[in-house]
């Protein structure tokens, strides 16, 4: 059976809602005050005077996505489609390509021929990262979106992903890749399997 909760009466000083505005505008003048006439470190607001002074993002801030490189300058993915199965808003298209037959690579991986991102439809979500075995796809150039009001801004294809540095600088990464052709390397590929 429901329980019968009774409704709460006000009084007039509720129903007029006088009392409550005037709190309401006092905590506002008190912050307002606070703010505006005591030093900068003693108020309740820090602001920063951008874009000549830039906020410092923590280490494991998800900023603008980059492809990492090579040593040789090409792309580090190799088009395992990996970060677009992953991306639960779908915002990451792919399309793979061959090597050339005088490559190295050639039969061994593939690379993005085309990859391009829709960072309107991103939600940062960060699973790309997670789910790319190479390394090649990262988020920590420390970077946020610059503005703007044209759509196109905002789709980005592979030369510019490439073009974006790491928030350190570089256009690769601190982990080591094993090329075919290396003396780290395996030296498996299509025609000697595991």
């Amino acid at each position: 059976m429901a329980k019968l909760i009774p409704k709460p009466r006000m009084g007039i000083g509720e129903q007029s809602y006088v009392p409550e505005i005037a709190k309401g505008l006092a905590v506002t003048i008190k912050r307002f005050a606070k703010n505006t006439f005591l030093p900068r470190d003693k108020g309740d607001i820090v602001t920063l005077n951008y874009p000549e002074e830039k906020l410092t993002y923590p280490e494991r801030f998800r900023g603008v996505h980059r492809l990492t490189h090579r040593s040789d300058g090409s792309p580090r993915c190799v088009a395992c489609l990996c970060c677009s199965t992953a991306c639960p808003a779908q915002c990451i298209h792919i399309e793979a390509a061959e090597y050339e037959p005088d490559d190295p690579r050639y039969g061994y991986e593939r690379y993005p021929k085309v990859f391009v991102i829709d960072e309107l439809r991103c939600i940062f979500c960060g699973y790309c990262v997670e789910a790319c075995p190479c390394d090649a796809i990262r988020m920590d150039t420390g970077v946020h979106m610059p503005p703007s009001t044209r759509r196109e801004h905002f789709i980005y294809d592979k030369e510019d992903l490439m073009a974006i540095p790491g928030a350190d600088g570089t256009f690769e990464t601190a982990n080591p890749r094993h090329e075919p052709g290396d003396s780290s390397h395996p030296g498996i590929d299509r025609e000697r399997g595991h």
